[in-house]
């Protein structure tokens, strides 16, 4: 989500900071799939530099919108967040799971691709539009 975003952000001439981390630490400094990673380059995007970290409790203090892929990830990212913060978490794609493709076929990497920039074009245009 992260590289999707930060692409389509520039592509747009939005200067908005993203970042990624997940709730698990067992991936820490580890760098995305290789499935992923090459699903990803025949589409443009570059997750070379990317690597696993862990949200911190900083986090939701440093960033005003925190999206989860699945509802499992947003409950914990609300058992640790300040309760007066949680009005900053929300699913990514709103009111449905972004689909884990790890255990299943290619294909399942191009779907997540396909809803995650569909997501992307439609969270950057809100978030340009004047407030």
């Amino acid at each position: 989500m992260e590289v999707v975003l930060r692409t389509k952000a520039k592509q747009a001439d939005l200067a908005i900071e993203f970042d990624s981390a997940g709730t698990e630490s067992y991936h820490i400094g580890d760098p995305p799939d290789p499935r992923s990673v090459r699903h990803a380059q025949t589409r443009g995007y570059d997750l070379s530099a990317v690597r696993a970290r862990q949200v911190h409790a900083s986090d939701f203090h440093e960033f005003d919108l925190i999206l989860a892929a699945d509802e499992i990830n947003l409950r914990e990212l609300r058992r640790r967040c300040p309760q007066e913060l949680h009005p900053r978490l929300r699913l990514f794609l709103d009111d449905i799971a972004l689909p884990d493709p790890y255990y299943g076929e290619s294909d399942g990497f191009e779907k997540v691709l396909d809803l995650v920039e569909k997501q992307a074009v439609l969270l950057l245009s809100r978030w340009s539009l004047p407030n």
